[in-house]
């Protein structure tokens, strides 16, 4: 493992340990020649899954950027960081194990959209805002009422 301080590759793992969901072993590592401590996560990957944009564009699926985006829509709400990671742990393990090698952008938002909706509704509409392209005010209130209308129906 490359140390991501000096690049160098002489690391060391100091300590191994499940995650607290069991999805993956965190490692603890120090590097041999700057003497940096980091962590690394090493998770089981089922299938190369490609993501299938809405213009067409094909890219690899990454889940690192399912964690950003997930990321910017729960900052500075009081979510536990551990639900965040079994939510996302839980839409990798839905879109790998679907038996399809390719997934479309929209399912993937789909998936964000119910898992922030159980976990909070600021960061639910958050993100809906980017996902729906929302453009002007009136499409958070019309959103916002959707949901209203959901939870009082």
């Amino acid at each position: 493992m490359r140390c991501p301080f000096c690049n160098s590759e002489e690391t060391q793992v100091k300590d191994s340990r499940p995650t607290e969901d069991n999805t993956a072993i965190r490692r603890r590592r120090a590097c041999m020649a700057c003497g940096a401590r980091f962590t690394t996560f090493e998770r089981v990957q089922l299938r190369e899954l490609t993501v299938v944009k809405k213009d067409g564009q094909r890219n690899p699926f990454e889940r690192e950027k399912l964690e950003r985006s997930i990321t910017i829509a729960t900052r500075k709400r009081p979510v536990d960081p551990d639900h965040v990671n079994r939510m996302i742990s839980g839409i990798v393990r839905q879109l790998e194990s679907s038996g399809e090698q390719e997934v479309t952008s929209d399912k993937i938002g789909e998936l964000v959209m119910e898992g922030l909706a159980i976990l909070d509704s600021v960061a639910y509409v958050r993100f809906a805002s980017v996902y729906r392209e929302f453009r002007e005010a009136k499409d958070f209130e019309e959103f916002i009422g959707e949901l209203h209308g959901e939870v009082n129906s």
